[in-house]
């Protein structure tokens, strides 16, 4: 069953193409520029006899049976054809004649019927019967003119060659569209005699007008001429007249020239004169601005930089004045907080220490008056050395004081370095705010301690050149007797 169902369905499409083919091979297509031709049966055409035996087709498709009818193609572009032909005049006077004929099969049914009938098969030859039909009526209808006919008229030649062939070609099936005579050649040379008279007589109405002209020109050349010639007459009587003026002029000007030229040498000398008392007067501001003004500003610069210089100095040893004066009584205070502090701490150490002496029995009673004894002679000793060092000091100082002080602060620079120091050295932790800064700020109260130490150590020194001795109990450079291991207070954090 299946396969009877596969061969009716091949049989169909083998059908269907067989029909394609068919249809391809039965319809043909007319093109815009084409007439189909077909022959082979009886068609009815308007306009034609019945039973032309043909069927035209134009613009369209149609269907032809293969092998009952013959299908032809005659076609509608445009034909040219050129026109040479030999012509003799009504006069007898031989011409050649040169043109061009546009013509193409006509549009409708009738004409492509007569077209096909004629030349379906000798369509090449079209453009050479359409020249022999042209040619014949050409030449009858200029043997019926005249030369000047032709050359005066010749849109009168086209139309009537057009009106002698049009019934002809419309038998033929063709329409012209365009007909144009593009040359009349004359081998006898009658056209160019026949403008012979015209040319002479331009000729000669051109050498009249030429003459005419120059004749003209002569009188207004000689009319020019006279009114220049006038023209030169009164500009010398008036060049005679101005000379004549001139003259008179000079005359007087050389008159007046010696009483003129002593005006204007006295004129002069009065604007020299003037020249010179301003010149004066330029110089001498000049001499102002250029050196007295410069002077004078220089002078009041020094002296204005000298006042302000004198008041700098001024001020600054105010301040320093001051300053030392604040710096002095600070560390005065310091060191009396610091002496009466040490002197209650001594006498608590000491009663401590009695106490305790009392406590140990009179053999330590004994060894402790026999070492103070010692101790009083060693002390007493010491301040007898100390006195003369003093003094010996406080001569040294009457001679030369800023030395002394020099040396002397050189020699305990270490110790008051040290000194300074070991204000730092009970401190287990630091912390110091604002980093840098904060260490530099508190090396920088260390040293401001020492540089007051240094302060009252100069101002011992000038009492002791004053007073001839030093307070007792102190040192040039220990300040009001304060003990060296003394700690230094440290802000810390």
């Amino acid at each position: 069953m299946p396969m009877v169902v596969g061969v009716v369905a091949g049989m169909a499409v083998a059908a269907v193409l067989v029909v394609i083919g068919l249809f391809k091979l039965m319809w043909r297509v007319a093109e815009p520029n084409e007439a189909l031709v077909i022959s082979g049966s009886k068609h009815r055409v308007e306009g034609l006899e019945e039973g032309m035996g043909f069927r035209i087709v134009t613009g369209r498709g149609t269907l032809v049976m293969p092998g009952v009818q013959v299908v032809r193609k005659l076609s509608l572009d445009l034909n040219e054809t050129e026109l040479h032909v030999d012509c003799v005049t009504h006069q007898g006077i031989p011409l050649k004649v040169r043109g061009v004929v546009i013509f193409k099969v006509g549009d409708d049914f009738v004409s492509i019927a007569n077209a096909a009938r004629r030349f379906l098969d000798q369509q090449r030859m079209m453009s050479e019967r359409v020249h022999n039909v042209f040619a014949g009526h050409l030449r009858s209808i200029v043997g019926g003119l005249t030369v000047e006919d032709m050359i005066r008229d010749r849109e009168k030649l086209t139309g009537q060659t057009r009106a002698a062939c049009g019934t002809e070609m419309e038998k033929l099936g063709l329409i012209v569209d365009s007909l144009q005579i593009h040359e009349i050649e004359d081998p006898t040379g009658y056209i160019q005699n026949l403008a012979m008279p015209h040319a002479a007589a331009v000729q000669r109405d051109a050498r009249i007008a030429q003459a005419e002209a120059n004749r003209l020109a002569t009188e207004a050349e000689q009319a020019s001429f006279a009114r220049m010639a006038e023209a030169t007459r009164d500009s010398e009587i008036l060049q005679a007249g101005y000379q004549a003026e001139r003259d008179k002029a000079a005359a007087k000007a050389r008159q007046a020239g010696p009483h003129a030229e002593a005006a204007a040498r006295q004129e002069v000398v009065v604007q020299e004169t003037r020249v010179a008392e301003l010149e004066a007067h330029r110089r001498e501001q000049q001499l102002q601005a250029d050196v007295r003004k410069p002077a004078d500003a220089q002078a009041y610069e020094k002296r204005t930089l000298a006042e302000a210089e004198r008041d700098a100095r001024i001020s600054a040893a105010e301040a320093k004045a001051r300053e030392t004066e604040l710096a002095a009584a600070a560390e005065a205070t310091r060191v009396k907080t610091a002496a009466g502090a040490e002197a209650e701490a001594t006498k608590t150490r000491g009663a401590a220490t009695a106490a305790a002496t009392r406590a140990t029995g009179e053999a330590e009673a004994a060894a402790a008056q026999a070492r103070g004894l010692a101790e009083a002679a060693a002390t007493k000793a010491q301040g007898l050395a100390e006195a003369e060092a003093i003094k010996a000091r406080a001569a040294a100082l009457a001679e030369n004081q800023e030395a002394v002080v020099a040396q002397q602060l050189a020699e305990k620079w270490p110790e008051i370095v040290q000194a300074g120091a070991s204000a730092f050295g009970n401190v287990d932790n630091m912390v110091l705010l604002n980093g840098a800064d904060g260490m530099a700020e508190v090396f920088a109260k260390a040293l401001t301690m020492g540089g007051t130490g240094l302060g009252l150590a100069r101002q011992l020194l000038a009492s002791m050149n004053q007073n001839g001795q030093a307070p007792a109990g102190t040192s040039p450079l220990n300040g009001a007797g304060a003990p060296p291991s003394q700690k230094v207070p440290v802000e810390g954090a």
